[in-house]
């Protein structure tokens, strides 16, 4: 089945493009491609960047160099929580490495993967701007800070109850 806005989305995505002048229409990509990505699963297929290339009237190119550029742009299945840790300076001053590290033994995956239950992707990030609170995450549109391993821990338990609820 190919990829295709709802009519309320596509009625979003016109109001985007509405926002900018004639002929640049390419400036409403990163909206659409969040509202893309929101649509169709949490991630954006080569189909899904074709497809906002066509509604855009932009080349596939076009969007591949934002989609690949942006870490808040996934290219590939995530799970239902996306665990995005900082890696950047500070948070590594901090001890972000040594919360990787524990987020992998701890799910028992490797920075890129989703566990086998389909719960949680770890993923690394550079800087989401909150680096006095290092070491930190970013968990959907929360950000998770201070991190120690008695929080991740729960983190993780707060996740799986929301998720068998």
């Amino acid at each position: 089945m190919a990829v295709q806005f709802s009519e309320e989305k596509l009625n979003k995505v016109k109001e985007i493009i509405a926002r900018y002048p004639d002929g640049k229409q390419k400036s409403a990509l990163i909206p659409v491609l969040h509202l893309a990505q929101e649509s169709f699963g949490g991630w954006l297929s080569a189909d899904t960047m074709d497809y906002v290339a066509g509604l855009l009237r932009i080349e596939p190119i076009e969007v591949y160099e934002v989609a690949t550029f942006y870490s808040m742009f996934n290219l590939q299945p995530v799970g239902k929580y996306l665990f995005e840790v900082c890696q950047t300076g500070p948070c590594m001053l901090r001890g972000s490495d040594d919360i990787i590290h524990y987020i992998k033994e701890k799910l028992g995956i490797k920075v890129g993967e989703t566990t086998a239950d389909g719960l949680f992707t770890l993923k690394t990030v550079e800087c989401l701007g909150a680096c006095g609170y290092a070491p930190m995450m970013q968990l959907g549109k929360f950000y998770k800070e201070h991190l120690t391993k008695e929080k991740v821990d729960q983190i993780i338990a707060e996740c799986r109850a929301q998720a068998n609820n």
